[in-house]
């Protein structure tokens, strides 16, 4: 998953403590990428979804919920509206 078709990732993002330092190093990735295919907002959120997907019920809670934050800063860093604003 290191190297996707659609993004070069940098080494350990998904091990980081922080759900911020995540979401910015998914979003350089995003960005610096030519292979994607869709835009960098939906190819960033895409890789850090199948990571959690993939981890499954090899996440510990904590790492899930830091995953589960990161998606809500990679919402904020891209100037997205979080989720319970939508709803």
């Amino acid at each position: 998953m290191r190297r996707s078709d659609a993004l070069d990732l940098e080494e350990g993002v998904f091990k980081k403590r922080s759900a911020r330092e995540i979401a910015l190093s998914l979003k350089r990735s995003a960005e610096a990428s030519r292979r994607r295919k869709a835009e960098p907002f939906r190819s960033a959120m895409s890789m850090l979804t199948f990571h959690i997907n993939r981890g499954g019920r090899n996440l510990s809670p904590e790492r899930r919920r830091v995953l589960n934050q990161a998606k809500d800063e990679l919402r904020a860093v891209f100037g997205r509206e979080a989720r319970e604003a939508r709803e």
